[in-house]
């Protein structure tokens, strides 16, 4: 009976044991056997060996903030192991924005590709991508001088510094353009000639495999999205998957357009003048 109460103060019904032993009131305690009855004195003699009641701690705190502390770290615990429900960031506006930049670089090269290409109409960023050597140092054309057209047939080209008017000279002979400039005064003037039936074949072939290389490079910008979208995998939505890959797909048309007319208005030029 003894190890029974031990059990019974040792366990969380302590406070509530000790309060009812001081208002005087008899515990009870029942074995398997008999019941049991014990007063308050024998209580006291049990565990003070006297009948003399103990000095009842007037502050229970360190009882409580132990009760507490068991609760509030069971508590914890439940909350991190239960359902706190991560929310996905939504991935759509990252990939949109970096398929359409790629696409859009795309096209930005086919446009510089297709500056290149002498036509027989004079446009002025036909001669910027010809490099010029002076002092040593190479640099583009337009970073030299200022190229306007005079007609639709002829170009004049005005050097930041006249001292470079025969480097720019010899640049734009010895570029593939088949240019042959004359110096007029601090100036250079340069025709553009026909071209050939020959000439006009080989450049619209050009223009072919330059709309084909810019849709190739569209096409692997969409495939980059949504391989990006597959990755994600269930932390997006099937709905708002589907939903991003239409809309990736429109983007992917819109630019193949772009590419296409752009090629289109190009080799109209060249076949045309």
């Amino acid at each position: 009976m003894a190890m029974y109460l031990r059990r019974a103060v040792s366990s969380r019904s302590l406070i509530g044991l000790i309060r009812r032993i001081w208002s005087r009131e008899v515990i009870q305690a029942r074995s398997f056997s008999q019941g049991l009855v014990f007063s308050r004195d024998f209580i006291c003699s049990h565990f003070t060996g006297t009948k003399e009641a103990p000095t009842l701690p007037t502050n229970f705190g360190f009882l409580k903030e132990s009760h507490r502390g068991f609760a509030k770290g069971k508590r914890s615990r439940d909350d991190s192991g239960g359902g706190t429900v991560e929310v996905a960031p939504d991935i759509g506006p990252a990939v949109k924005s970096g398929a359409a930049s790629q696409m859009d670089a795309a096209i930005d090269a086919l446009s510089r590709e297709l500056t290149k290409l002498r036509t027989g109409r004079a446009s002025p960023g036909m001669l910027d991508h010809i490099i010029v050597e002076t002092g040593g140092v190479k640099m583009p054309l337009n970073r030299l001088a200022v190229v306007s057209v005079m007609d639709p047939k002829t170009l004049s080209v005005n050097p930041y510094d006249p001292n470079t008017l025969k480097e720019l000279e010899k640049a734009i002979v010895s570029s593939p353009l088949g240019l042959n400039p004359r110096a007029e005064g601090e100036r250079l003037i340069a025709a553009i000639p026909p071209l050939t039936k020959e000439h006009m074949q080989a450049l619209c072939k050009v223009v072919t495999k330059s709309s084909e290389d810019v849709k190739q490079s569209i096409r692997r910008a969409r495939q980059k999205a949504l391989d990006t979208i597959k990755k994600a995998g269930s932390s997006v939505p099937k709905d708002d998957a589907k939903r991003l890959e239409k809309e990736i797909d429109e983007l992917t048309k819109k630019f193949v357009k772009s590419a296409e007319d752009m090629c289109k208005a190009k080799e109209k030029e060249i076949t045309q003048g």
